[in-house]
């Protein structure tokens, strides 16, 4: 079987990151996180002590970018010039710098390039807000993983309380809210889905469920059979 790409789409906390994850290792796969990419390029630019002002001045500085993602146990794990860097890319600085720098044209399009270079035997899984749309608009498979922002609140609510950390649930809800207005009304690449995507709703499901869904259609688009999954 020839390589091919399956793209993951869809808003923060649908559960696209560990679905990708379990695909990729199903599958024996490489997996690109997306959301990741511009906290890297980022990372990499303070670290060469570029003016985040300058957009050509990043742009030099990513210039010989070196990632790399790995399958750990239940997340991904980022790679920057060898070097696990899962914490300095979540920290508030990393994401402000990546904020700065995903406006730039010139950035974009440097990282639009290095994520389709991800791609390579025997097939990748890439999880983010456009793959389908636009990094990889000829993927094989397209999923678009959907949950309501009641739930994702919830899960969310969960996630921080599980690491010690007090949230408010109705602030969580609305900061979900904000953020997929803005994702979906955003002029460049919005979060829509690819019009050739399998909608999965994962409100009322778990991962294993999701999962097993999501393998069954891989199964039948390979064999020939493509049903839609409602």
């Amino acid at each position: 079987m020839k390589p091919f790409v399956i793209t993951i789409d869809g808003p923060s906390g649908a559960g696209k990151g560990s679905l990708a994850l379990r695909v990729a290792k199903a599958l024996g796969f490489h997996i690109l996180d997306s959301g990741a990419i511009y906290r890297l390029a980022a990372l990499k630019a303070l670290k060469s002590g570029a003016d985040l002002q300058d957009e050509q001045g990043v742009l030099d500085a990513i210039r010989d970018l070196d990632i790399r993602f790995e399958r750990g146990d239940e997340l991904t794990i980022p790679y920057l010039d060898g070097v696990d860097v899962s914490n300095d890319i979540r920290s508030e600085q990393t994401a402000s710098a990546a904020s700065i720098i995903a406006a730039y044209p010139l950035v974009r399009e440097r990282l639009l390039q290095l994520q389709r270079d991800f791609f390579q035997p025997p097939g990748l899984v890439a999880d983010g807000r456009d793959m389908g749309t636009t990094v990889f608009p000829d993927a094989k498979i397209k999923i678009f993983l959907h949950a309501s922002a009641e739930e994702r609140a919830k899960r969310r609510y969960k996630q921080l309380k599980s690491m010690g950390i007090e949230a408010n649930m109705a602030d969580l809800l609305r900061e979900i809210e904000e953020r997929d207005e803005r994702d979906r009304n955003r002029a460049v690449s919005p979060l829509v889905p690819a019009s050739d995507a399998i909608i999965v709703d994962s409100s009322m499901m778990d991962l294993d469920q999701v999962f097993d869904l999501v393998m069954q259609h891989i199964e039948d688009v390979n064999a020939g059979r493509a049903p839609v999954i409602d």
